[in-house]
């Protein structure tokens, strides 16, 4: 037996080609579950950005742990069924279900058209609330569960002046809308599935990650880099989230290395094997 904190555990993670999903993908895989990489980015990219789950799984396989690719478009509704079939036909069951997928669209409310409202409003909102629907009905039976939803720092109430926000928020209110909604559901389906043993957090960025998709978005230079966040801790805070029993850690809004400073938790690097932050134990 490693005795590694997930052992057993079969995870989920959609939009697990790149990016947040990747790492956490990753850093699940090294803490002990079987991982499921949910991408429409199977065997070549189907988008303009870099990377596929078939990588992510030869990456896991090489350092010793198990994963598979499982084709999932978030926006399609077939597609996100099938996804839970698959999983359930090759593993048997779903332990962890992380609703990471998601390729933001930043752009000012006015300029934004109805089908790019809906494309977002199902990848941010639709999409984790259907898959977890479908997921929660076998971890029902299962007698246990943890679901944990991305959630964003954009979700939090703006401070200070509308024209101090000018600049910042510009291109962030649907997004953070849906991000909202997003801890909104989550805090609510917590409450209601702990009679089942069912866990349900939101993982959050305190800072912007570096990331393909950032990246595209034009964040990622060196004037923002003080404004960055390694991903580890994303990835950290995540399997922090579903390491303990259901019904001892639901209803949590984790934002990463806080999150982590609060718990004690020391961020490890993605493949498990060293320290990345170290940190002291929290006191009790």
């Amino acid at each position: 037996m490693s005795g590694k904190e997930l052992d057993g555990r079969i995870a989920i993670v959609t939009g697990g080609s790149k990016g947040i999903g990747r790492a956490i993908a990753e850093r699940l895989a090294s803490a002990g579950a079987t991982v499921a990489i949910a991408a429409r980015s199977i065997d070549r990219p189907a988008d303009d950005l870099a990377g596929t789950a078939a990588e992510v799984v030869a990456l896991i396989e090489s350092r010793g742990g198990t994963a598979a690719a499982i084709a999932c478009d978030v926006e399609n509704e077939a597609s996100r069924s099938a996804l839970i079939e698959a999983v359930i036909a090759r593993f048997g069951r779903i332990d962890i279900l992380v609703n990471n997928a998601g390729r933001a669209v930043l752009e000012p409310v006015a300029q934004m058209t109805m089908a790019t409202s809906y494309a977002q409003a199902e990848q941010y909102l639709f999409a984790p609330l259907h898959l977890s629907l479908l997921a929660v009905e076998h971890m029902k039976r299962q007698g246990e569960g943890w679901i944990v939803n991305l959630g964003s720092h954009s979700a939090l109430p703006i401070q200070g002046t509308l024209e101090d926000n000018l600049q910042a928020e510009t291109g962030l209110a649907f997004y953070g809308a849906l991000k909202t909604a997003v801890h909104r559901v989550s805090l609510g389906f917590a409450i209601e599935l702990l009679q089942h043993n069912i866990a349900v957090n939101v993982v959050a960025p305190v800072l912007a990650i570096a990331t393909p998709g950032t990246a595209s978005l034009g964040l990622v230079t060196p004037e923002m880099a003080q404004y960055m966040e390694p991903i580890e801790h994303i990835a950290e805070a995540t399997v922090a989230l579903v390491a303990r029993p259901p019904r001892e850690q639901s209803g949590v809004v984790g934002f990463s290395y806080e999150y982590l400073d609060r718990i004690g938790r020391p961020t490890m690097t993605l493949d498990g094997t060293a320290v990345h932050t170290p940190r002291s134990p929290a006191l009790m």
